[in-house]
């Protein structure tokens, strides 16, 4: 029988966040972390088939899902900010030790997570969560970037584009084989979220914030080197966002870690969810007996 999951809301330094939750509260827990531009629900068939063995946590980041959306004004949208409520929430939950699937966004949060207390994270599942320049692929990073450094009309307009149905859609059926494989519902879930008055701003502000994420891998290719955590990249291959050289750069740092590429895109669990799966319970059932 597949394991229950509980839909859930705490409160964390005043602010409502939505978390999804399975399994036995005692077993070893692993943290889900969701990308752009969707929330836990990218989460939604990978957590039934961990919950038999797992304490399943999948937080929607705040400005994201059913989590509170405050204005620009009442909270800083950045991934410092992001990663205080995750950590937040983690210590409301008497979550201290945990292995961690990161995805896109996910990525830079949990790596702020890891170098605040590196002994709490058990082990590292990334799936197109980028840790090294060489897995942004151009042309997509360049306009990123340059409003990143330079925020105005000019280099606004490209982003404000990444904002609309069709490049919501892009994200989840580019590099597919196929397409038909990969629900409508996700793209539609996600951009009446993103179509939220306000919700631009907030989008806007995280991708301006984006550049401190790669100021942040230096001392995140440390933390490898220091700790070995054990790390699984199990990655969607055609990813025109985070290309398939930004998972093979992690053995740079972690010689042990483990690498599969997936004939995917960006979001893999829609297409190939049960290799990925697999991967995952194998990794986990090694490393954390």
């Amino acid at each position: 029988m597949a394991s229950a999951v509980h839909h859930r809301t705490a409160t964390v330094d005043g602010l409502q966040v939505f978390y999804r939750e399975a399994g036995d509260p005692d077993a070893p827990a692993v943290v889900l972390l969701h990308g752009f531009p969707t929330s836990s629900h990218m989460f939604r068939r990978l957590i039934p088939a961990l919950a038999d063995r797992y304490h399943v946590i999948a937080p929607d980041h705040i400005g994201f899902g059913q989590s509170a959306m405050p204005a620009p004004g009442d909270f800083p949208y950045t991934f410092d900010a992001l990663a205080d409520v995750t950590s937040g929430l983690l210590a409301h939950l008497g979550v201290d030790r945990f292995a961690m699937y990161v995805q896109d966004y996910g990525a830079p949060i949990g790596w702020r997570l890891a170098l605040r207390a590196p002994d709490s994270v058990t082990a590292i599942i990334t799936q197109n969560g980028n840790a090294y320049e060489e897995g942004f692929v151009q042309p997509f990073w360049e306009s990123v970037f340059a409003y990143a450094e330079a925020p105005g009309p000019d280099t606004e307009g490209p982003m404000r584009g990444a904002l609309t149905p069709e490049t919501t859609r892009w994200q989840y059926v580019h590099g597919v084989a196929d397409p038909t494989l990969v629900s409508p519902d996700n793209w539609v879930h996600d951009q009446a979220l993103l179509d939220r008055p306000g919700n631009d701003e907030i989008q806007l502000r995280l991708f301006r914030d984006y550049r401190t994420n790669v100021d942040l891998y230096p001392r995140v290719h440390q933390y490898f080197r220091d700790s070995r955590v054990p790390l699984l990249a199990v990655w969607g291959a055609n990813d025109e966002i985070f290309g398939p050289e930004g998972a093979k750069a992690f053995g740079r740092d972690l010689p042990d870690a483990e690498i599969h590429l997936i004939d995917s895109g960006h979001f893999a669990l829609e297409s190939h969810l049960e290799p990925v799966t697999g991967h995952i319970r194998d990794f986990l059932a090694r490393v954390l007996a």
